[in-house]
């Protein structure tokens, strides 16, 4: 049985004082970034290809204990809303979406754990004939492979790993203007050359076999560009969750719980830009080898542009 982990949150509504889930939606302050870029030459953003190939730029909805939310058709049947989530290195349907849409499982039964270690979700493969995104004339690439599970969070009918959907396109995700476009590497592609100003150009770094998109901290720690999670700089501290007043309780997607707590913001610098008073959190509960997240409230005042050919990521401020 294959074992999937995937980063996506779900708020367990374990009482605190800070009412549940609290201390998961603080905006990222304004004065986050930065330092002058060094080297390189200011570009714009990316604009979408218009060739009808590569797929439309849709808008989407930021819910604050649900995720950057999009309407999805699948098999021509919809809209259902989906999470973009790029921590989650895999799409993901609900049950109900399954036997609306006709999806049937493969047979070949997978467990998804995540951050917590728990493995208690199991799902089966299925493939998504056809998927549209933003309308039901927007589609991605046919024959997506996709997870049926059952404890899809409420009002969510399925979590979008971009990665996966967009190949072999790269994509932008501009939290601000709250748009998601993508475009073709082949022919406009990222360099560590051009760097946008007071942004910056790094390697899209694996973890294993996952193509998930993690980062190096100038301090040498990989971190997870997660916009699955309304956490910040999230770090594991060890140990149980403990029920402990002042943390909020989260349900991962694999079922186990795991406790959050905001604390002092951090400084970190990423490639060429340093990054102050990011928003943090620390984890209890979490799996002893837990990534490093960089989650919504610390990239909120960002547009991430992600090439999966260059295997570059471009983190630029949103003016």
């Amino acid at each position: 049985m294959r074992r999937i982990i995937v980063s996506l949150f779900i708020v367990s509504g374990i009482p605190t004082i800070f009412g549940g889930a609290a201390s998961l939606v603080m905006a990222a302050p304004s004065s986050v970034f930065r330092e002058q870029s060094r080297g390189g030459t200011v570009h714009s953003p990316r604009t979408p290809d218009t060739s009808g190939s590569v797929p439309r730029q849709v808008s989407f909805r930021d819910a604050r204990d649900r995720g950057l939310l999009v309407s999805v058709w699948v098999n021509d049947a919809g809209p259902y809303t989906f999470a973009v989530d790029t921590g989650a290195g895999i799409n993901l349907v609900s049950n109900r979406l399954a036997a609306r849409a006709g999806l049937t499982g493969s047979g070949a039964e997978v467990t998804l754990g995540g951050i917590s270690g728990v493995s208690s979700t199991r799902g089966s493969s299925t493939t998504l004939r056809s998927i549209a995104i933003g309308d039901p004339d927007n589609l991605l690439r046919a024959n997506q492979h996709a997870i049926i599970i059952g404890n899809m969070p409420e009002g969510i009918d399925g979590v979008l790993d971009p990665t996966e959907a967009y190949s072999p396109f790269g994509f932008s995700i501009d939290l601000p203007n709250r748009e998601l476009s993508a475009f073709d590497p082949r022919r406009n592609p990222l360099t560590t050359n051009v760097v946008p100003e007071g942004g910056t150009v790094v390697r899209w770094l694996g973890n294993g076999s996952s193509r998930r998109p993690f980062v190096r901290l100038g301090d040498g720690r990989l971190a997870l560009l997660d916009t699955g999670s309304r956490l910040g700089l999230a770090i594991s501290e060890g140990g149980p969750a403990s029920g402990s007043r002042g943390r909020s309780g989260l349900r991962d997607l694999g079922g186990g719980r795991v406790e959050s707590e905001r604390v002092a913001p951090s400084t970190i610098s990423i490639g060429s830009m340093t990054l102050r008073r990011i928003p943090t959190d620390l984890l209890r509960g979490a799996e002893a080898d837990a990534p490093i997240l960089l989650g919504r409230d610390a990239l909120y005042p960002f547009r991430l542009t992600f090439d999966p050919v260059q295997r570059l990521i471009e983190i630029a401020p949103v003016r």
